[in-house]
């Protein structure tokens, strides 16, 4: 599996944990948090509010968050 490209503060109580322990615990939360961050889920969680509409399509929702600027009167709302 390729190293994922991203900074884990790890906290662990057993100080007496070998390297290759501690890299199998990385890689078990970046497995944890690929899944979590995929643009599926963030399309479930997410629905972005036009001037006169709501809506929570995959493709509209995919397309918004690769602009770097919204449009005037456009909000990306989180569901939670």
């Amino acid at each position: 599996m390729k190293a994922p490209n991203r900074d884990l503060l790890v906290l662990l109580r057993n100080e007496f944990m070998s390297q290759q322990a501690l890299d199998y615990e990385v890689q078990c939360l970046h497995h944890l948090l690929r899944g979590a961050e995929s643009d599926e889920k963030f399309c479930v969680a997410h629905e972005l509010v036009d001037r006169n509409r709501i809506t929570s399509k995959y493709k509209k929702l995919i397309s918004i968050i690769g602009l770097k600027e919204l449009k005037p009167f456009q909000f990306l709302l989180n569901k939670n």
